[in-house]
């Protein structure tokens, strides 16, 4: 069967990374210990419960369809290549490849990384296919057949909750034009697989973070199975999807776990939804508008000048196309940045410069999956160009968790430490990778005047180990398109030397990191202090700071999973603890007065 290749065994390529970087005040803590109790009991519980023999019988429901009743319509963008490759005998997933035989069976395979199977049991290989016409229709069915023999029982890989809402969702979205070059009885067999699963996404378990995509998820095969059977699915889904999405959208358009991508998949999903729902003669529920219509404003005002989202808190920049399919139902124009943060985000913008820095702390508990340890993080694109970035890391980069850490970002970090790390082991197992540490309160000044804006970000996340609070303060020349920053790392009120422990250091070593978008050119010049940065478009922009040990570095930048070389600026030093300390940078055109030589 296909499953993951050996991904308990370190070193080899489903293993869990572990991140030499030492998480600071990042503990398990006595709070996990009950949930990780009571999912430890549940999990078994639900193991035992389905995968009793029996058990498939109770996910046939009453009555039988006998025909699809829509074809909804992604609006992803998807290219046949994937496919093409296909049929060809080569299947390519999550950046792994494997070679098969014409008629083979995938699923009867090893697969090369845990990435691999996920995406081949969540059937992410099957939009491709269909787009090469009856060909790929005929051996889409061959494929979900095969699946059928070896999975259609219950297990606790290809039936996780996760794994099973995004198959049921591509399954539905291709079942009518596979059901027409299927025989009768193979077209009942398609439409009884998708029903039973369907079914089994409204009953637990299954986490509250995705429990709106689930639901999605579930109505979408309602839509698409006609007859009773489709009705009763569909609206029991609905019922519960107006609940989930109250949880998962909030009022300014974010998404709960703080993901810009999240919030773009989950606006495609409900497209979908709304199509199928159509093509029913069902109108969307108020609910399923409203969130909509949020997700909407969130996703425009999340969207850079380069056409990309916002690549922080565990979601991708994700492609230009895929952005403007989600806001292709909206107008044109750009929204213009909201008076406060979305998400989390605050947006500041010039003519030439936009800035979006993280000033929200990451996200607790059960919409901690995907959050980074990675406070005042900033992203800033110089015209179309995104210069400065981070690691973007996305769930699709599982083996690659050392990537959420505060190092990862393009913040400041102090010492060799990080704000917080992904639950490991069989704890995350129970819980999910979500992320651990002590809570971070930032706090927030934001002040425009004519041709100017003002930015102060501080937090506290260093305060329990150093005694000291980092306070970012950004002054954006709307005129001149320049930016001033300056980094200040100053004494806690009432943590001075000698309370405790942990700041009994007299000095701490800290390093600001600015993370450059892959193909991004970095010239240092001859004062060691001014470094000149040029994007795709060539335009150069002059970097430069008054730290006393300027770097570029190795970095590495996660697109689609796989992760490619990227360079780093790494301004470094030590700070007092007992005393306030300054480090100023500024980024402007080049081509001015007094660029350097």
């Amino acid at each position: 069967m296909a499953l993951p290749a050996a991904d308990a065994t370190p070193g080899l390529p489903g293993a869990p990374v572990r991140t030499p970087v030492r998480a600071t005040g990042a503990a398990t803590g006595p709070a996990l210990w009950p949930a990780i109790a009571s999912r430890l009991l549940s999990r078994q519980l639900w193991v035992e419960l389905y995968g009793l023999p029996g058990y498939a019988l109770t996910l046939r429901g009453g009555g039988k369809t006998v025909a699809f009743a829509a074809s909804p319509r992604d609006p992803r963008p998807h290219a046949p290549t994937l496919g093409k490759l296909m049929l060809g005998g080569r299947l390519t997933l999550a950046g792994a490849s494997l070679d098969l035989a014409p008629g083979a069976d995938p699923f009867n395979r090893i697969c090369p990384t845990r990435a691999f199977a996920i995406e081949l049991h969540e059937f992410a290989w099957l939009p491709s296919l269909m787009l090469n016409g009856e060909r790929g229709a005929r051996e889409a069915v061959r494929l979900t057949q095969l699946w059928q023999a070896g999975f259609s029982r219950w297990s606790p890989f290809a039936w996780a909750p996760e794994i099973l809402a995004r198959r049921v969702f591509n399954l539905a979205a291709a079942a009518r034009r596979m059901g027409q070059v299927c025989t009768e009885a193979d077209r009942l067999t398609l439409a009884d697989l998708l029903a039973r699963q369907a079914r089994q996404l409204l009953r637990p378990p299954g986490g509250v973070a995705d429990r709106a995509t689930r639901l999605t998820a579930a109505a979408l095969a309602g839509c698409v199975l006609g007859g009773p059977v489709g009705a009763r699915l569909r609206a029991r889904a609905l019922a519960r999807l107006g609940p989930a999405l109250a949880q998962a959208v909030a009022g300014d358009g974010g998404h709960a776990a703080r993901s810009p991508e999240a919030a773009l998949e989950l606006r495609l999903d409900l497209l979908t939804l709304e199509d199928a729902l159509a093509q029913v003669g069902e109108t969307a529920p108020e609910s399923v508008m409203a969130a909509l219509e949020r997700l909407a404003r969130g996703l425009q005002r999340l969207t850079l000048p380069d056409g990309r989202l916002v690549a922080l808190q565990g979601g991708g920049p994700a492609s230009v196309a895929r952005v403007a399919a989600a806001l292709a139902d909206r107008e044109a124009a750009p929204v213009a940045p909201g008076p406060g943060a979305t998400a989390g985000f605050r947006r500041i913008a010039s003519p030439l410069l936009t800035l979006i820095a993280d000033a929200a702390p990451p996200p607790r508990g059960v919409w901690g999956g995907t959050a980074c340890a990675q406070p005042l993080a900033l992203e800033i694109v110089c015209g179309r160009d995104r210069l400065v970035s981070g690691s973007a890391w996305t769930p699709r980069a599982v083996e690659r968790q050392a990537l959420r850490l505060t190092p990862a970002a393009s913040t400041l970090t102090l010492g060799d430490g990080s704000l917080g790390e992904p639950l490991g082991g069989w704890r995350a197992d129970l819980l999910g990778p979500r992320l651990i540490g002590a809570e971070i309160k930032i706090t927030e000044q934001h002040r425009e005047a004519e041709g100017a804006v003002w930015l102060e970000l501080e937090h506290d996340g260093w305060v329990r180990r150093y005694g000291l609070l980092h306070q970012r303060r950004l002054y954006l020349d709307q005129r001149l398109d320049e930016l001033r920053a300056e980094e200040r790392l100053h004494p806690a009120p009432g943590h001075g030397r000698g309370e405790s422990q942990a700041v009994r250091l007299i000095a701490a070593p800290y390093a600001v990191r600015f993370h450059l978008e892959p193909g991004v050119q970095a010239s240092l010049a001859r004062d060691r202090r001014s470094i000149l940065l040029r994007g795709h478009s060539g335009r150069g922009w002059w970097f430069r700071t008054d730290g006393p040990d300027v770097a570029i570095e190795p970095s590495v930048h996660v697109e689609d999973g796989l992760t490619r070389r990227a360079m780093q600026i790494v301004v470094r030093g030590s700070a007092r603890t007992d005393a306030e300390t300054r480090i100023r940078w500024k980024l402007n055109p080049a081509g001015g007065a007094g660029d350097p030589t």
